[in-house]
C-alpha cells in the first residue's frame, strides 16, 4: 500500500479533555455555557502538541480561574458525530474542591454564565444524553481501580440508555 493511501485511512480524531470535580455529597460540578443550550463540565479541545491531561488543566484554569490538582484518568470516550467526525474525549478526576478553591472560582465571562454542583440524578436533566452517560460512567469509574472505555458514553455491548 502506498504511504499516502495508508495515511488517508488513518483516523485523525478531534480530542477534548475535561475534569470532573465533586463536592462532599458526591455531586458533580457543571458549568452553564453562554453559547449552548445545555450544561457542560469544565474542559475543551486539546491543542496541537498538547497532552489531554495538560488540556484539562489549561481549560480548568481558563474557564474557572483555579489550578487544583487534576488526578487520574477516569474515562476515554470514542464519540464521533456528523458535524465533527471522529472524536475522542478524556475525563480526569479533579477530586473534591476545597472551600478555598470554590471561593477562588472566577468564571470565564465570554463563555460561562454560572456553575453548580449537580446530583447524579439531575445530570440527565441538565445536559445531552451522551454527555450525561459519559459523566455518570466516569463518576462510577472513580470508585474503581481502572478507567473505563466508552463509545458514545456507554460501555461497548451495553444497551442504549
Amino acid at each position: 500500500m502506498a504511504p499516502n493511501a495508508h495515511e488517508a485511512k488513518m483516523a485523525h480524531p478531534r480530542m477534548a479533555a475535561g475534569a470532573l470535580f465533586f463536592d462532599a455529597a458526591g455531586r458533580v460540578l457543571m458549568v452553564e455555557p453562554s453559547y449552548k443550550d445545555y450544561w457542560e463540565i469544565p474542559g475543551g479541545y486539546v491543542e496541537v502538541g498538547e497532552s489531554p491531561l495538560h488540556a484539562a488543566i489549561r481549560e480548568v484554569q481558563e474557564e474557572l480561574g483555579i489550578t487544583p490538582p487534576i488526578g487520574r484518568l477516569l474515562a476515554v470516550d470514542w464519540a464521533p458525530n456528523e458535524a465533527e467526525g471522529d472524536k475522542v474525549l478524556y475525563l480526569f478526576d479533579g477530586g473534591q474542591l476545597t472551600k478555598d478553591d470554590l471561593r477562588a472560582i472566577t468564571l470565564q465571562p465570554e463563555e460561562l454564565k454560572s456553575f453548580e454542583f449537580v446530583s447524579p440524578a439531575q445530570i440527565a436533566e441538565r445536559t445531552i444524553p451522551r454527555l450525561a452517560r459519559r459523566i455518570l460512567a466516569a463518576a462510577e469509574a472513580r470508585n474503581e481501580a481502572a478507567p473505563v472505555y466508552l463509545e458514545h458514553g456507554q460501555k461497548p455491548g451495553s444497551e442504549a440508555a
